[in-house]
C-alpha cells in the first residue's frame, strides 16, 4: 500500500497542480464573476451525474475487492455484469430529464439561460461518465494503479486542451460560450478515459466461472441506499451552491455577490484543498484494503491501518495547514494578484487538519461497511449547511458562510469518528493529538512574526521557516521521533526484499 499510494501520490500531485494552473488561467480570462457561475454548472451537473450513479462506484470497488479478499477473483466476472446493468438503469432516465428540463434549471435555479447548451452536452454523455464511474472502481479495487494514472493524465491533458482552444479562438468575452467550452472539453475527456479503460479492461480479467448470475440483490442493497443517501447530499450542496450568490445579495455590504462567491468557491477552495491529493491517494486505497481485511477476518490488520491512517492524516494536516497560513497572502497575489483570496485562505487554512482527517476517516469507514452511516451523517450535516446559509447569509454576509463551514464540517467530523472509533474498537491517542496541534500552533504564531518580504523569498521563507519550527517542537514534545523513523524504514526495507 505504501507504494501504491507513493506512486498515487505523485500522479495525483501532478494532476492537481496542472488543474490549479487551468484554474488560474480560467480565472484570467473569465474573471470571479465568471468562475462563480461554472462553479454553479458544475453543481448542477455534480447532482445529475450522483443521482445518475447512485452510489455504484463505490458498490463496484467494495464488492470486487470483497471478492479478491476472499479469493474468488472468478466472481469479478459477475459483479462486472451486474453493475453497468444498474448504472444504465438510472443514468439513462436522468440525462433525459437533465436534456429537457435544461430551460427550466438554467433560469429557474441557476438565473442564466446562457449555460442551457452546457447542460444539455452534458445529459448527452452522462450515462457514459456514469459506466466511467463502474470502470474506475473495479481498477482501484484490483490494484491497477499504473493503468488509473495514465488514463487520468489522458482525461486530464484532453480536458484542458479542448477547453483552452475554445475558450481562446471560439468563446471570446461571452459567459455562455466560456461556460460551454469547459463542459465540452471535460465531456470530450470523459469520452476518451471511457474508452481506454473499456480498452484496458478487456482481457485482464481470469476465467468466468460457468453458471454463474449477476449479484443483483448484493447490488441493489448496497448501492440503492448510498445513492439515495449520496442524491440527498449532493442536491442539498447543489441547493447550497445555488442559494449563496442569492442570499449573499440581500446582504448590505455586498457589491457582487456572484464574484465572491467564485472568490471563496472557486479560488480559495482548490488552494485550500490541493495539498489533500497525497491523502485523497491513500483514502482511494485504503477502502479496497480494508474491505479485504474486513472480508478476511484480519482484525490486527485493520486496526493498524486505522491507528496509521490517524495518524498520518492528522500530522500532514497539521503540515499543511500551517504552511497555507503563513503563505496565504503571497500564494493569493502570485496566483491570482489578488488581496481578497490570500484573505479568505488564510481564514479557513486553520480547518485544514480536520477537513483532512475526515477524508481518512471517511474512507476507513467506507472500507469497513459503514457506507450508509457516513452518508446519514452527509445528509444531515449538508441539511444544517442549507438552513444556516439561508438564516446567515443575509445578516452576515461572507462570515455567515464561515460560521456554517465551520459548525457544520466539524458536526460532520465528530460523528463520523465517533462511529469509526465504535465499529474498528481503535481508541484515538488523544494525547498526541494534543501535543502535535500544541506544536503546530505555537509554530504558526512564531511564523506569523516574521517581517513582510515581497518577491520569490516572501513565498519561500515563511513556508521553511514554519517546517523548521514543526519539526523542532514534535521532536521536543515527542510528536514523532524514532518509532516513526523506524517505520518509514521497514517500508523502505520491505520493498526492497521484494524486489530482491
Amino acid at each position: 500500500m505504501f507504494y501504491d499510494a507513493v506512486v498515487l501520490t505523485g500522479a495525483t500531485l501532478l494532476l492537481r497542480l496542472a488543474a490549479m494552473g487551468f484554474q488560474v488561467c480560467l480565472s484570467g480570462r473569465i474573471g470571479a464573476e465568471g468562475i462563480g457561475l461554472v462553479q454553479l454548472i458544475f453543481s448542477v451537473e455534480e447532482l445529475a451525474f450522483t443521482i445518475g450513479a447512485a452510489g455504484i462506484r463505490t458498490c463496484a470497488m467494495y464488492l470486487s475487492a470483497e471478492e479478491l479478499g476472499r479469493r474468488r477473483p472468478q466472481n469479478i466476472h459477475t459483479v462486472l455484469a451486474g453493475c453497468p446493468r444498474y448504472s444504465l438503469m438510472c443514468s439513462v432516465p436522468t440525462a433525459l430529464i437533465l436534456l429537457y428540463g435544461s430551460p427550466q434549471l438554467a433560469q429557474g435555479w441557476i438565473g442564466n439561460t446562457a449555460v442551457i447548451p452546457s447542460l444539455r452536452l452534458y445529459a448527452l454523455v452522462l450515462p457514459i461518465r456514469c459506466l466511467y464511474g463502474v470502470m474506475t472502481g473495479y481498477f482501484t479495487s484490483a490494484g491497477r494503479l499504473k493503468d488509473l494514472i495514465a488514463v487520468e493524465f489522458l482525461e486530464q491533458l484532453c480536458s484542458m486542451c479542448v477547453t483552452l482552444l475554445l475558450l481562446f479562438h471560439w468563446a471570446g468575452a461571452d459567459p455562455g460560450r466560456a461556460c460551454l467550452s469547459v463542459t465540452t472539453g471535460s465531456c470530450a475527456a470523459s469520452l476518451l478515459a471511457f474508452g481506454a479503460l473499456l480498452f484496458l479492461y478487456h482481457g485482464s480479467l481470469p476465467p468466468r466461472a460457468a453458471g454463474q448470475r449477476a449479484p443483483h440483490r448484493r447490488i441493489f442493497r448496497m448501492a440503492v441506499p448510498l445513492g439515495v443517501a449520496n442524491t440527498l447530499r449532493s442536491g442539498l450542496n447543489t441547493i447550497e451552491d445555488l442559494i449563496v450568490p442569492k442570499r449573499l445579495a440581500l446582504f448590505e455590504g455586498t457589491v457582487n455577490a456572484m464574484a465572491d462567491f467564485g472568490i471563496v468557491r472557486g479560488m480559495v477552495f482548490p488552494v485550500l484543498m490541493f495539498p489533500a491529493a497525497i491523502l485523497f491517494s491513500l483514502a482511494e486505497l485504503l477502502v479496497p484494503e480494508l474491505s479485504r481485511c474486513s472480508a478476511g477476518q484480519r482484525q490486527p490488520r485493520v486496526r493498524y491501518l486505522v491507528r496509521r491512517g490517524l495518524r498520518v492524516s492528522l500530522l500532514f494536516g497539521l503540515c499543511a495547514g500551517g504552511l497555507l497560513f503563513s503563505l496565504a497572502e503571497p500564494l493569493g497575489q502570485l496566483l491570482y494578484q489578488s488581496a481578497a483570496v490570500g484573505t479568505y485562505l488564510r481564514l479557513y487554512a486553520p480547518f485544514v487538519p480536520m477537513l483532512y482527517m475526515d477524508a481518512i476517516v471517511d474512507a476507513l469507514c467506507k472500507g469497513l461497511g459503514q457506507q450508509s452511516a457516513n452518508a446519514r451523517y452527509n445528509v444531515l450535516t449538508s441539511l444544517l449547511d442549507v438552513v444556516f446559509l439561508w438564516l446567515l447569509l443575509p445578516r452576515f454576509g461572507l462570515l455567515g458562510y464561515y460560521i456554517s463551514f465551520a459548525l457544520t464540517h466539524l458536526v460532520n467530523f465528530c460523528l463520523s469518528l465517533r462511529r469509526l472509533v465504535l465499529v474498528s474498537k481503535v481508541r484515538p491517542a488523544f494525547s498526541m493529538f494534543f501535543r502535535a496541534f500544541l506544536g503546530a500552533a505555537v509554530a504558526s504564531w512564531m511564523t506569523s512574526l516574521l517581517p513582510d518580504r515581497d518577491g520569490y523569498w516572501g513565498t519561500v521563507l515563511p513556508g521553511v521557516y514554519y517546517l523548521l519550527l514543526l519539526s523542532l517542537f514534535w521532536s521536543l514534545l515527542r510528536v514523532v521521533g524514532r518509532s516513526d523513523l523506524l517505520w518509514l524504514l521497514d517500508l523502505f526495507g520491505n520493498h526492497r526484499r521484494q524486489k530482491s
